[in-house]
């Protein structure tokens, strides 16, 4: 497939073979969330953010797979590292507990990268935070699994504070963190001792005017502090093991925390001694323009968790935070998949070799300025930062029909909030894909304002 040619086409979605393969899949599968069906055919012509179904429909992908594809499909330096690895049985290795080695070269210079190497980029990369140490896992979930439990262990608190429309992941430690969606948690138990306050996403910033319900008394304080406060408040802060927060809120409708929220988050974490998580599942990797989103903030993390564009999952922290007693964190499978380590310090290399920061601020730029010249009849709010960007509807319905007469054009895209349509091209996304993608979306949304309206 010629990227520099390539444009949706699509006859009929769901083709017939979709159809065959959708019903097979769900003859033994859970219910989960399948959000369309497109099914992906990993043996056809794909470059960038273009693939092709198994009708032979060809789609732009603005979706990256929610993020766990960073780079987009078959990009060219990662192919071809990945076509020269003799791979080994078995591929699978107990990947943290155990050590992992290809070709020739020693670990500063080895011939095919590994968990080793995959550590010392992510500590390179946290380094300005003072965070040294790296423990890989499976997923997002596992790293705020294990973030939490690093700070449970080193505080020696039993309590934590969450926000209003988070989202950490689905097992039940990090289940009891989100809030969300209530179907993800509703009728599951809790992790106890977990207190929530709202998210500020006052793009005003003036803690004086915002109605968020964070900020109170004019400006002057906030619900946490009061929270906090050792004489008025009813939460002990020396119960308090870590806040966690979202640089970006994902799942929760792509919100853009207000820098006086996130330095209330500091001020209280430095008054108390209070360590900050910050979960950059989906945020990180330079989806923002910056490595981390959190760059971009007055706030400093004390841990991080990453998983999504890495590959695997990583929880990033100084030595002193870790525990030092053997088997106290440990993982069978953590990172021990040859080939997911390689990838991730692949696409750590790739997204700085080709400046790839750069350009996700560039086109997100692009895309902020295409979307807010767009006549896009039901938006009611249109945000981003870098590639992680965000349509929100007056109703969830037409979101709804937005998606579907999207993907019957041939673009690929993922509601998340209530009524809101996200964004995540791949970082390495170019002019004329934005534009395409940006009119595909447009002519969308007034197609579905005919049908919806008249």
């Amino acid at each position: 497939m010629d990227r520099a040619s390539a444009e949706p086409s699509v006859r009929s979605v769901p083709g017939a073979r979709a159809s065959r393969w959708v019903e097979a899949h769900h003859e033994h599968a859970a219910p989960s969330t399948h959000v369309y069906e497109f099914v992906w055919d990993h043996t056809a012509p794909a470059a960038g953010p273009f693939c092709t179904d198994v009708d032979g429909n060809v789609l732009l992908d603005f979706t990256s797979h929610v993020g766990a594809a960073p780079l987009g499909y078959e990009n060219r330096r990662i192919r071809e590292k990945l076509d020269a690895f003799d791979v080994p049985d078995p591929a699978k290795i107990a990947g943290q507990d155990f050590y992992v080695a290809g070709g020739e070269g020693g670990p500063a210079e080895p011939e095919f990268p590994g968990p080793t190497q995959l550590q010392d980029r992510l500590a390179d990369r946290s380094s300005d935070y003072g965070l040294d140490t790296v423990f890989l896992s499976n997923s997002g979930a596992e790293a705020v699994e294990n973030a939490i439990k690093i700070c449970y262990d080193d505080t020696g608190g039993r309590r934590g504070i969450t926000f209003e429309g988070a989202f950490h992941g689905r097992t039940l430690g990090a289940l009891s963190l989100n809030r969300s969606k209530q179907v993800h948690r509703h009728t599951f138990p809790d992790v106890g001792g977990i207190v929530d306050a709202p998210y500020c996403d006052d793009a005003g910033t003036d803690p004086g005017t915002c109605d968020c319900g964070f900020f109170v008394d004019g400006g002057d304080s906030s619900v946490l502090r009061r929270k906090l406060d050792p004489n008025a408040g009813h939460l002990p802060a020396d119960e308090v093991a870590y806040i966690i927060v979202e640089p970006i809120q994902g799942e929760g409708g792509y919100r853009i925390p207000s820098d006086p929220f996130l330095e209330e988050l500091s001020d209280l974490a430095a008054l108390h001694d209070i360590p900050i998580v910050v979960d950059e599942i989906q945020s990180g990797i330079g989806r923002t323009g910056d490595f981390w989103a959190v760059d971009h903030g007055p706030i400093e993390p004390d841990v991080i968790a990453s998983a999504k564009a890495l590959r695997v999952g990583a929880t990033i922290a100084d030595s002193d935070t870790f525990p030092e007693t053997e088997g106290r964190l440990s993982s069978t499978w953590g990172a021990g998949d040859v080939l997911a380590s390689l990838q991730g310090v692949l696409t750590l290399d790739v997204i700085e070799e080709e400046n790839l920061l750069a350009n996700a601020t560039a086109r997100g730029e692009q895309f902020l300025d295409l979307l807010a010249d767009a006549d896009l009849p039901g938006a009611v709010d249109v945000r981003g930062r870098g590639l992680m960007l965000a349509v929100e509807f007056d109703e969830k319905e037409r979101r709804d029909a937005i998606v579907r007469e999207c993907f019957e054009r041939g673009l690929l895209l993922l509601g998340c909030g209530y009524s809101t349509i996200r964004f995540l091209p791949p970082l390495d996304v170019r002019e004329r894909e934005v534009s395409m993608g940006v009119d595909t979306f447009a002519d969308a949304v007034q197609a579905v304002r005919g049908v919806r309206e008249h």
